[in-house]
């Protein structure tokens, strides 16, 4: 799903009870994270909720796998590598993310460890990111 077709969605939604429900809808829409990719290394410090992710690099692209034990997480997930998929470093790096997640108007209604967990999980998308870029330089 793309960022424009969850903003348009978003805001034909008008109460934030309904967006949850969209958050997590969208988690459940996210592919199940094998297994063998539920590793320390793959797990996204700083978050409440465990939550893991996946990065490969094919193709000059990037391409996440995510997954959390907790639903609106999953789906916070599930907005994240809608924002950052299928890009390359310098796109991913280039994304306004927290422009994105205002124009949701996210932070105002998320927890603060929330809010924190998805700072943390961007800020490891875009740290992959940095270093892909830099082992290419």
């Amino acid at each position: 799903m793309d960022t424009a077709q969850i903003a348009s969605d978003f805001a034909f939604l008008d109460d934030w009870e309904d967006r949850y429900r969209y958050i997590i809808e969208l988690g459940k829409r996210l592919p199940p994270l094998p297994e063998t990719e539920r590793t320390a290394e793959n797990k996204v410090l700083g978050c409440a909720s465990q939550v893991w992710l996946a990065t490969h690099f094919r193709d000059g692209h990037l391409h996440f796998e995510g997954d959390s034990d907790a639903l609106i997480v999953r789906g916070l997930v599930a907005l994240a590598i809608a924002l950052f998929d299928d890009k390359s470093p310098e796109q991913v790096l280039a994304i306004d993310a927290e422009g994105f997640f205002d124009q949701l108007d996210l932070r105002a209604h998320l927890t603060a460890q929330r809010s924190n967990g998805l700072r943390s999980l961007v800020d490891r998308i875009r740290a992959d990111a940095a270093a892909l870029q830099a082992a290419r330089a």
